[in-house]
């Protein structure tokens, strides 16, 4: 068995997903060394739109370049009422001029954004990189080993553990996980149209569910449709073309005819959050700490978020001469990373909950809330700024600062 010696300010990064290629640029731009331990990934199908924050994030890492040409602005949110019921909400549109941004968010093909990430990992001088899985965890007063299934040890100050849903650095911490299931499924796909989208992403507001079309580079879009499991075993018996004019019927033709231009991916819905987002010297990191429904495009702004605190905070021990994986690193990243999470798991709940009812009530407090976000400016800016990213506690990468 080899062993990677301890040094007391080195980080261990577990997960090779975006959000923690992100947190080992992060902490290795933080003046930190980086040990990045991750298997060989799959094929990730979906898109992720980036929120100006977190192109700010890859500016400041030196990513934006590269990723750039293969991302698609959204500069217009349009939101439709496709539900059919009596009441239904007004159509309403959010402009990123409004905001003084180019746009809200770059949509990207995951893969374009993990080949990105994994160049600029490479070429960074401070990251180690393991290809293992880690098969067990033990902590010390100093420093937690990580156990590598290739037979490795790595000590580390502080581990990041994004390593997902299922994460067995969270399970070595003790950490629970509060879940709330939906009755829906996600359905993802990207797509080729014959109109061009001109940089408007769609949002129809369905009885299942939001059905979402975000503009990709050239005429193609990215398709999140949220369905009822019977409706999604339905979409997957479909061949492809018979999928494509399925989601062309339900885009209402707007951008004219479609073909698949991806495989298809689908998942259940569900919330769930850590009840812990640290514990002793790890932190957890994107879907490990908290797993939300692609509703409004938070899920990976939201790791990308918890890169960067943790990044911070981290960098900031360093100079103090103060233990990176001390108590008061790790609760300062529970405190700051707890409320952002909070908050928008609550709205995306929700508005979620709202779709799915049939109260006329709850349709028209809904139809009323659009309204006046349609009828009045300042509101609506108050809402885009918030949706596009935290105003208060923002972390210097996402402000484009150094570390």
């Amino acid at each position: 068995m080899s062993s990677e010696l301890h040094t007391g300010q080195r980080a261990a990064v577990v997960g090779g997903g975006a959000s923690g290629l992100i947190a080992a640029l992060a902490l290795a731009a933080g003046g930190l060394p980086v040990t990045l331990i991750a298997p060989p990934r799959a094929v990730d199908p979906r898109a992720t739109a980036l929120m100006d924050g977190s192109v700010k994030a890859l500016e400041a890492l030196g990513v934006w370049p590269r990723l750039r040409p293969n991302a698609s602005p959204l500069r217009v949110m349009r939101l439709v009422d496709d539900t059919g019921r009596l009441i239904r909400a007004p159509e309403v549109e959010f402009r990123a001029g409004e905001l003084g941004l180019d746009g809200f968010a770059w949509n990207v093909e995951n893969e374009a954004l993990l080949a990105a990430l994994d160049a600029a990992v490479a070429a960074t001088p401070g990251i180690t990189r393991r290809e293992a899985s880690v098969s067990g965890v033990r902590e010390s007063a100093t420093h937690a080993t990580l156990e590598l299934d290739s037979g490795e040890q790595v000590d580390a100050a502080l581990v990041a553990a994004a390593d997902g849903r299922n994460s067995p650095c969270r399970r070595a911490a003790g950490i629970e996980v509060t879940a709330r299931a939906y009755p829906q499924v996600a359905v993802t796909a990207t797509l080729a149209h014959s109109r061009p989208h001109r940089d408007i992403s769609t949002e129809f507001h369905t009885r299942t569910g939001p059905f979402t079309l975000v503009p990709l580079p050239g005429n193609r879009s990215s398709v999140v449709c949220v369905v009822s499991a019977a409706e999604a075993e339905a979409l997957a018996a479909l061949d492809d073309a018979a999928f494509a004019r399925e989601m062309e019927r339900k885009a209402h033709s707007l951008l004219g005819t479609m073909q698949l231009d991806s495989p298809r991916g689908s998942f259940p819905l569900s919330q769930r959050t850590a009840t812990h987002f640290a514990r002793g010297r790890i932190a957890l990191i994107g879907e490990a700490a908290h797993i939300i429904p692609p509703i409004g495009a938070q899920g990976l702004n939201l790791g990308v978020r918890d890169a960067a605190t943790l990044a911070e905070i981290a960098s900031d021990a360093v100079r103090a001469g103060r233990d990176i994986g001390g108590a008061e690193v790790t609760e300062a990243y529970e405190r700051r990373r707890r409320r952002d999470v909070a908050a928008r798991g609550f709205a995306i709940d929700l508005f979620n909950r709202s779709l799915l009812t049939d109260l006329l009530p709850v349709a028209g407090l809904r139809g009323l809330g659009l309204y006046m976000l349609g009828r009045s400016p300042g509101l609506r800016r108050l809402v885009m700024r918030e949706g596009v990213g935290p105003t208060s506690d923002v972390p210097r990468l996402l402000a484009g600062a150094p570390l």
